[in-house]
């Protein structure tokens, strides 16, 4: 929900802060090493019952999360290797995060409740996939009630308020997988019509190629006559 209705406006907001940031010789790299680290000593502090402390590591490892991209942008360094790393970033910190919560629930809830956070990562996990391959076959899977930014704030209210986490996790839980429905219907939508978004921007692309190899099979025949009538003997 986030991603599609505010990153554009996110993305205007934090320009200005990824220019100031890129002029101190910070990368976009080195901001999400730093939250990773955060958010793993996040995770630590949630798992020995630290709650309030984890709530405020949350914060500080979203903080290098929001702002990666801005400098990447801002620096004119973005690229899909950076793209690649963050999105493989983002997976491993809501892992480790919820493997923290897990730890916690382990060790002051009897019973099966520490499965409770897990079956929240597999379900962001699906919806991850779903817009991944989505997105690799040209449709559009974004959007959806529990995204990534829904899920670290509902997450950061349940360790304010300890006694709501389980309640907010099964929340989280319901609200992922209505999520992973929703992408899944929208792309089936999409992937019933005749030509995917991708397939349709295809043949101007295509059509330059060919252009382009038409023109190179021309020179290089002509270079070939040129050729062969210099080899030709006198009659």
């Amino acid at each position: 929900m986030f991603d599609g209705q505010f990153r554009a406006t996110s993305d205007r907001t934090l320009k200005p802060v990824g220019q100031q940031l890129t002029r101190t010789g910070i990368t976009a790299n080195q901001l999400t090493v730093v939250g990773i680290t955060v958010a793993c000593a996040a995770a630590i502090a949630i798992g020995n019952g630290a709650l309030r402390l984890g709530l405020l590591l949350l914060v500080l490892a979203a903080l290098p999360d929001v702002l990666d991209g801005a400098v990447a942008k801002a620096s004119g360094t973005a690229s899909p290797r950076g793209a690649f790393f963050d999105s493989v970033a983002d997976r491993f910190t809501d892992a480790v995060l919820f493997l923290g919560v897990a730890w916690h629930l382990s060790t002051t809830h009897p019973g099966r409740i520490a499965l409770l956070p897990m079956a929240v990562m597999g379900a962001s996990i699906i919806i991850s996939y779903e817009r991944a391959k989505a997105e690799s076959l040209g449709y559009d899977a974004k959007g959806g009630l529990m995204e990534r930014a829904e899920r670290l704030v509902a997450l950061g209210l349940g360790l304010l308020f300890n006694f709501l986490l389980i309640p907010i996790l099964w929340v989280m839980l319901a609200l992922t997988l209505l999520t992973a429905g929703q992408r899944f219907v929208k792309v089936w939508k999409q992937a019933s019509s005749e030509v995917p978004v991708a397939a349709r921007r295809v043949p101007v692309s295509a059509r330059a190629r060919t252009r382009a190899q038409d023109r190179r099979v021309a020179r290089s025949t002509t270079r070939q006559v040129r050729r062969r009538s210099q080899l030709r003997p006198p009659r």
